[in-house]
């Protein structure tokens, strides 16, 4: 079989090495509850309290601001389910139409309750104006909820500005970090930012831990109940194997500097390859993303040839049902139909070599012109 090149670290990562040993130490030597008071389970609680201190200096937060979850998912709901609960005056919450399905599921769910919530469309380049933002505030007005690093395009959102003008409203301000937490320098007293998600199996800590951020006074109830674990906001046996995994991966060094440059030059050559664009701005966006559409091609196609030559990536578009659904961010920024089925999204960790950025490239661009080859739309001039 083909080497691997795996490029879909905005999906999962490969938990690291150290992270790995970590986690392991406390599933199979330090396996008690933390919530046990017995010393087995006072050594896990320590190491838990030393991740939540860790992880609290690492955004500028106090550790009690800190709640582990399972992941992005639970954090964004509870987020937004537990402010609703606790505000019930407030009937209101903005966001964004390109926001994770986490949170406009949840909204669709709280429109279906009687709330009224405002999506907020993106430039060309896949960014949101802050003034349009703030534009939908008004006096009943809970939350604003608006992601930090787009999951598909990977462009980077204003939400200084943003919880910059809803600190001075009054208004509730919540972030989903999931990806640009450990990417993107986060301070949530500089940004100021009231409630933030994050998700561990993101870079490179284990699936299924995460955390909530909570900034002291915010007015929040949970939505599930039990033992009463982490302030009662999210009652369950904690996850100490991810806890101390997820601290642990903050000590992962990131070199960003030359990610970056072999994903701009990437990026170029790909651009030469007939009926190429990039989505999103190119500037503006995470270091390592790239989304990447082609004229007239099927994307699922080009996933699975490229799955054949040991590339792992993802596309833009899905197959729900055996039916074809568009995807909606590169809709919500005005790609066109027959680009937007045609779409890749290649997310490179930190592992990847100038080598394997040529390999991908060169199987990229051959089999493009073999899907070409077969499709019903050209072309002008024929796309050679």
């Amino acid at each position: 079989m083909a080497k691997l090149i795996y490029l879909d670290n905005a999906a999962t990562t490969k938990v690291n090495d150290a992270v790995a040993e970590k986690v392991n130490e406390f599933f199979v030597k330090d396996f008690g509850n933390a919530s046990s008071q017995y010393h087995v389970g006072k050594i896990v609680r320590n190491e838990v309290e030393a991740a939540r201190e860790k992880i609290a200096k690492f955004i500028g937060a106090d550790s009690d601001e800190i709640y582990f979850t399972s992941g992005g998912t639970e954090s964004n709901n509870i987020a937004l389910m537990g402010l609703v609960a606790a505000n019930p005056d407030k009937k209101h919450i903005v966001t964004t139409v390109f926001e994770h399905p986490a949170i406009l599921r949840t909204c669709e769910a709280l429109e279906n309750q009687g709330y009224k919530v405002d999506y907020v469309g993106a430039d060309g380049e896949g960014v949101v104006d802050v003034n349009e933002v703030v534009g939908k505030i008004r006096g009943d007005t809970l939350v604003v909820s608006v992601m930090h690093v787009n999951n598909e395009i990977g462009t980077i959102q204003p939400i200084e500005k943003i919880g910059k003008a809803c600190r001075a409203k009054g208004i509730y301000f919540h972030t989903d970090a999931v990806q640009s937490f450990a990417k993107i320098d986060i301070d949530v007293e500089e940004m100021d930012i009231d409630l933030m998600s994050v998700s561990g199996h993101k870079i490179n800590a284990p699936k299924g831990v995460g955390f909530l951020y909570v900034r002291k006074g915010t007015k929040i109830n949970p939505i599930n109940y039990g033992g009463g674990q982490e302030s009662s906001l999210r009652s369950g046996t904690l996850n100490s194997p991810g806890i101390v995994g997820l601290a642990t991966a903050l000590d992962i060094k990131r070199d960003t500097v030359r990610v970056k440059k072999i994903r701009d030059g990437m990026i170029k050559k790909l651009l030469k390859i007939p009926g190429a664009k990039i989505n999103g701005s190119v500037k503006n966006r995470v270091y390592n993303n790239i989304s990447v559409s082609f004229y007239g091609i099927e994307g699922e196609g080009l996933m699975l040839l490229l799955d054949k030559n040991g590339i792992c990536v993802s596309t833009g578009s899905a197959c729900a049902s055996s039916k074809l659904q568009e995807s909606y961010v590169l809709k919500a920024i005005g790609v066109e139909e027959l680009y937007i089925h045609g779409s890749l999204r290649l997310t490179l960790g930190n592992d990847i070599t100038e080598e394997d950025a040529d390999f991908v490239i060169d199987k990229i661009k051959e089999n493009v012109l073999k899907l070409r080859e077969i499709s019903p739309f050209k072309l002008k001039g024929g796309g050679k």
